[in-house]
């Protein structure tokens, strides 16, 4: 019996076959491995690597962004404006993709789906 993959998405180890596919029961992913290792041998990266703004454009490290939506804060009064220019992100493997520092707010975690790249 040969063993499977991990999840590509949550690296769990409960994957199991159902016909061609391979199917994460944690967090419900779906994917055909033969077409995953051809798109990784392809680009060099996977897909999980790179980080993309709303309109999906590549994030870097040390990019500066703008808000697209106010986005409330917990424990603050005031939500983070729409159109509020961050400076230097810094990109992690988080559930909030973005590390940053916000003029009047301090230092936050951003999900890259609300901003995009200044």
């Amino acid at each position: 019996m040969d063993t499977l993959p991990p999840c590509p998405k949550c690296q769990s180890v409960y994957v199991y076959e159902s016909d061609h596919l391979l199917i994460c029961p944690e967090c419900a992913y779906e994917w055909n491995p033969d077409l995953e290792t051809e798109k990784e041998t392809e680009s060099g990266e996977s897909k999980e690597d790179v980080i993309t703004d709303a309109h999906g454009t590549v994030l870097n490290d040390g990019d500066d962004v703008i808000v697209i939506k106010d986005l409330p804060v917990k424990g603050s009064p005031k939500p983070i404006k729409a159109g509020t220019k961050v400076k230097n992100i810094r990109l992690t493997d988080a559930d909030h993709d973005i590390d940053c520092r916000i003029p009047g707010f301090g230092a936050m975690a951003l999900k890259s789906e609300f901003v995009r790249k200044a």
